[in-house]
């Protein structure tokens, strides 16, 4: 029968841990900085551990690398087909060092949930899921300044990330080798590296997150991606680009706004078919009257005014870019440097755009090529001609 545990009546964490039968209970952890050398294993299914907030911290003084919490099957090495169901952390804080390892690794746990946790500082990723394979959730959780990664899933499924708030790792989020990810209002900023990678993945949807200032890129969908939809997001202020089409097919991107994306707010790669994207919002800091919030230089890029569109790689089958606003732009509003198939440009805006490029370049620059349609965009500089 599941039992409740309170472990501030435990010589220690682990050994409050060790308490919980096979049937699963409630670990219940007073406030209090808890210092460990070694890994806390959970072992037990049905098992929830809960903490007193930040109030709570667990504390990784491992050098070695390895994981402040593992959450996985006492047999696993025995049988790979051993799993643990519905394995619960909630209201604690877990961080690390530099040398230290995952906050919280979990392997073959069915229904993880995570819930208001505070994972800081670690010498690896916030939160590592592999195998974790059955409906994980993520929810209301803090993941900042930690080595890799904030959230890194593998071979996961139905997978539910809301409601996070990450800054400050290398990248915020990975996901490969999965499919259903559902990752809804994240704020995601100040990456070392790229916001949300996801590979090898379909059936996804990222909505209504606000991803901003990554050193590389906000979005990349690569290595057979499909049916994914990437809408109303917020991309600002990315060095590198937006979102990164790299090899995704059957993808819509909709009703996202990119602002100051240096190199490309879109990038559709040479592996990437069908795809569809429409009723977006690509700009600069322009805020009306004439006037761009930011200057044109600065002492660091991320200082500047910026603006960019869509790059089309050479080799792109089938791409629709409709009913989009393109406005205040370094850049062209769609561009490609060699031959692409099956490209329909239509119904788009063009307001200030080719600001780095020379007198009279167009706003859809395309070599001169069979397979691009381009029509019935409304091109402010081609409308003031006479």
């Amino acid at each position: 029968m599941p039992v409740s545990i309170d472990a501030g009546k435990y010589p220690d964490l682990q050994a409050a841990l060790d308490a919980v039968p096979e049937s699963g209970g409630v670990v219940t952890i007073p406030p209090g900085n808890y210092e460990i050398t070694g890994p806390l294993r959970v072992k037990t299914a049905e098992t929830r551990i809960v903490g007193s907030g930040a109030a709570t911290h667990i504390i990784n003084k491992n050098e070695a690398g390895e994981p402040a919490v593992t959450l996985r099957p006492a047999n696993l090495d025995q049988d790979a087909k051993a799993r643990l169901w519905r394995v619960q952390m909630a209201d604690l804080r877990i961080s690390g060092s530099e040398n230290s390892g995952d906050g919280i690794f979990a392997e073959g746990i069915q229904e993880i949930y995570f819930e208001g946790v505070s994972i800081d500082h670690n010498g690896g990723h916030g939160i590592h899921m592999k195998d974790c394979f059955e409906d994980p959730r993520i929810a209301d959780c803090i993941l900042t300044y930690n080595k890799k990664r904030g959230i890194e899933i593998i071979n996961c499924h139905d997978i539910v990330v809301n409601a996070n708030h990450f800054e400050e790792n290398q990248d915020a989020l990975f996901c490969g080798d999965s499919f259903n990810l559902c990752m809804n209002g994240n704020n995601i900023d100040d990456h070392l590296g790229n916001g949300v990678i996801i590979e090898n993945t379909y059936g996804s949807v990222l909505s209504g997150n606000m991803i901003e200032e990554c050193n590389g890129t906000a979005v990349i969908l690569d290595r057979d991606c499909y049916g994914i939809t990437l809408s109303a997001n917020v991309i600002a202020h990315h060095l590198e680009g937006g979102i990164d089409l790299r090899d995704a097919c059957g993808c819509t991107l909709s009703a996202n706004t990119f602002t100051i994306a240096h190199k490309f707010s879109v990038r559709v790669g040479k592996d990437s078919e069908r795809n569809t994207i429409s009723a977006n919002n690509f700009c600069n800091t322009y805020i009306g009257a004439g006037q761009d919030k930011r200057p044109k230089e600065a002492k660091t890029p991320m200082g500047i005014d910026e603006g960019t569109g869509v790059l089309v790689e050479e080799g792109a089958n089938g791409v629709v870019i409709s009913g989009n606003s393109f406005g205040g732009l370094s850049s062209a509003a769609v561009w490609s440097g060699g031959a692409v198939k099956n490209v329909l440009i239509s119904g788009n805006i063009c307001l200030d755009c080719g600001r780095k490029l020379a007198k009279g370049a167009r706003c859809f620059a395309f070599p001169v090529a069979a397979g691009v349609l381009i029509k019935d965009n409304l091109d402010e500089a081609s409308a003031a001609a006479p």
